[in-house]
């Protein structure tokens, strides 16, 4: 079949779909697996809590500031071969991981696993958005996030009896056989698509620029006494958007994309959403284990409720923001997610597995449910389609810089510094602020969405409704 023409019921179409799930999977489910080896490796490496939120920013940083790099290079030299590219990539750094003697060593592997990330996350869902016909790309990203979101649900969980069972480091050696999966599918059964339109020079000042604003703001949000980095990351921020607007149409992001106000609108709300859950997921592991006395692998399993409901729900809430519009479906589940936050702040010393965790967490698969669906497949339909690729690696490096910003941020912010995560009681006063802060951040994102996201981008050529009720 012609790319843009396959179908998601045909053979190649599964197929596809199951190269592009895996591979970003791999980079979904390192984000969160992690997470929950934090208390062990930080006791084991002798680490405090920046080396500790150093460890997850590492790879997040890298990511977010290569990934519209990685978005570019799919679409002029071959989504494909850059998908494979950083495939292999992904899976030297995390052996390096596992090798790791110091935390110096981890956060040096940590960055070069988001070298590899950010090449092969937005290269599955230009795959995607460039292999399927038109009609049937909501349905398959929503199977997309789903089954992603299940690899990133399913992190805490396989890192708990990894981490409990058989040590840290095999939170970072399990990718190994996965990418080796990954790479034999995609070699036999996905086609090579590319922007035939691509020209002109790459925008390396732009990508150098990116990378160096994320890594200064970074910094100078995690060393809380370094306000002139945070300065000069802010400063080059700025010379990043000077250069784009310069270069266009040729810079690392196209400006002309942000024209489509739905494009715009829909990656404010990215921002927002993606940093309130970043935050999430980076405590909530940690606070099972260290304020309320859960083992690795019951601190792993809370999430399994959220694993589950982005399995089953994610492809038909992109069915439906395709039949209503993504607004009420984006709105809803932001909403339902911020009241989960609300309950999750709750957790504490004593608390009830069943009556507090799992419910909470519940709710919030819910949400995630209901939101990332439609929001991944508005941010694409929203973009011309030759820029299948910019559009998702722009996307997808608002949502790491989200995260990053966020976790750099908020635990110092909190009073989660130096050693909090061996303190309960410090670090139970921090959880509780962080998850009240996440809850205004989700009900401002709800609002964003309410007020901006009117038009139904998904529905078919011709069958557009311009503002929904």
């Amino acid at each position: 079949m012609d790319n843009g023409h396959i179908t998601l019921k045909s053979a190649q179409g599964r197929w596809i779909l199951a190269a592009t799930v895996l591979g970003s999977g791999l980079a979904m489910l390192d984000s969160t697996v992690v997470n929950v080896a934090l208390p062990r490796l930080g006791e084991e490496l002798k680490a405090g809590m920046a080396g500790l939120q150093w460890t997850i920013n590492a790879y997040t940083l890298t990511l977010a500031g290569l990934i519209l790099l990685g978005g570019s290079l799919g679409d002029r030299y071959g989504r494909r071969k850059v998908f494979i590219i950083g495939t292999v990539w992904f899976a030297v750094a995390s052996a390096l991981c596992g090798a790791a003697q110091n935390i110096e060593m981890l956060v040096a592997a940590r960055a070069l696993q988001g070298v590899g990330g950010a090449l092969l996350t937005p290269g599955s869902l230009a795959i995607i958005q460039a292999s399927f016909v038109r009609g049937e790309r909501p349905r398959a990203v929503g199977a997309w996030s789903g089954l992603g979101g299940v690899a990133s649900a399913l992190g805490p969980l396989l890192g708990g009896w990894l981490v409990q069972s058989a040590g840290w480091r095999w939170a970072f050696l399990i990718n190994l056989p996965f990418a080796a999966l990954v790479v034999w599918v995609t070699l036999r059964h996905v086609p090579e698509t590319r922007d035939e339109q691509a020209a002109g020079r790459f925008d390396v000042l732009g990508a150098v620029l990116a990378a160096l604003a994320l890594a200064a703001i970074t910094y100078g949000l995690i060393e809380t006494g370094m306000p002139l980095v945070l300065v000069t990351g802010l400063m080059l921020g700025a010379a990043f958007v000077w250069v784009q607007v310069r270069r266009s149409p040729d810079a690392l992001v196209p400006v002309g994309i942000f024209r489509n106000h739905v494009f715009t609108a829909i990656n404010v709300v990215t921002f927002i959403m993606y940093a309130a859950m970043g935050v999430v997921f980076f405590l909530l592991v940690v606070q099972l284990q260290v304020v309320s006395g859960f083992g690795p692998i019951a601190a792993g399993s809370a999430m399994l409720p959220s694993t589950i409901l982005m399995l089953l729900l994610s492809a038909r809430a992109g069915e439906l923001a395709k039949r209503i519009g993504p607004r009420w479906p984006i709105t809803i589940g932001v909403l339902l997610a911020g009241v989960s936050f609300v309950w999750m702040g709750t957790i504490g010393e004593g608390t009830s597995y069943w009556l507090h965790v799992i419910p909470s967490v519940t709710l919030f698969g819910l949400g995630l449910s209901a939101a990332v669906a439609p929001l991944t497949s508005t941010v694409l339909a929203s973009a011309d389609e030759r820029y299948a690729g910019t559009a998702s690696g722009v996307n997808n490096a608002v949502a790491r810089t989200g995260s990053l910003f966020a976790v750099a941020a908020i635990p110092p912010l909190v009073g989660l510094v130096g050693d909090a995560f061996k303190k309960p009681a410090v670090f139970d006063a921090g959880f509780e602020m962080a998850m009240t802060i996440s809850t205004v951040m989700m009900a401002v994102a709800a609002l964003i969405t309410v007020f901006t996201i009117r038009e139904n981008v998904l529905a078919p050529t011709g069958e557009e409704d311009p503002v929904q009720s």
